[in-house]
Order: structure tokens, then sequence, then C-alpha cells
């Protein structure tokens, strides 16, 4: 099994931005604990702050899941919604906030219809559990 870990925007600064909200651990660190949780899981991870970049890496993914967090893309980002309903990897949204605790405008998410499932606010857990559903097909 091979699942593609994919994070967008600013998430690349996890560890640095927002504490409170998103912990102390940076991406590589969260990036090491997810595969180590995932023993026997071949696991890639990628991060672009660029929405075309993002898109590109969904319409080639080789792998049976993606786990996306497409951090502040996820509430308007057609592009990426559209990358999501072109592909037949299922994938499942990620945040490691509970985006529904927060402002307003991440009470949307304009990819969760073409996503086979939603994980939020468990922090790097969030991760976890998403990959898990694909573990349990």
């Amino acid at each position: 099994m091979k699942i593609l870990f994919i994070n967008g925007v600013n998430l690349n600064m996890t560890g640095r931005r927002e504490k409170g909200v998103y912990g102390t651990q940076t991406l590589d660190e969260i990036n090491a604990d997810i595969a180590a949780a995932l023993k026997g899981v071949d696991c890639e991870f990628y991060q672009s702050n660029c929405e075309g970049d993002i898109c590109t890496k969904l319409h080639t993914a080789d792998c049976d899941g993606i786990v996306l967090n497409a951090g502040a893309f996820t509430h308007y980002s057609y592009a990426i919604r559209d990358a999501i309903a072109a592909i037949s990897v299922p994938v499942v949204e990620v945040h490691m906030s509970n985006v529904f605790a927060r402002e307003q405008f991440r009470h949307t998410s304009v990819i969760s219809e073409v996503c086979s499932g939603s994980v939020v606010g468990f922090g790097k857990n969030s991760y976890i559990l998403a990959a898990q559903s694909f573990l349990l097909k």
C-alpha cells in the first residue's frame, strides 16, 4: 500500500507559526511520526505553496490513496477541487485544527464534496487517521 501525503500552502511553516493551533513540531517531524505510525505502508510526502504544483501532483499521483491538507486552498481552490475530481485515486481531506471552531471562512471547504472523507481537529493524528481509512478497505 502506498499513500501520498500532500500538504499545501503555509504548512511548510508548521512548528514556527501559530504554535497554539498547529503545535511546535515541524512538518518534517510530523511526517517522520506519520511514517513511524504506519509501519509497512509506503509513505510519500509532498508540500507546495503553489496551487498548480499541487494540481500536477494530484494528476500524476501513483499511489493507492492520497491524504490532502490543502491549507487555505481548501476554502477557495476550485482548481484543486477539479484536480481531485479528475483522478480515480481516493483523497481524504485533513486539517490539524478543528476548522469548525475557528474563523467563519474556515468552515467552508470547496474540496470536501470530491473527497472520500474528511478528518479534522486531531493534530498530526488527523493524517494517521485518514491513512488508516485506506487500510480498512
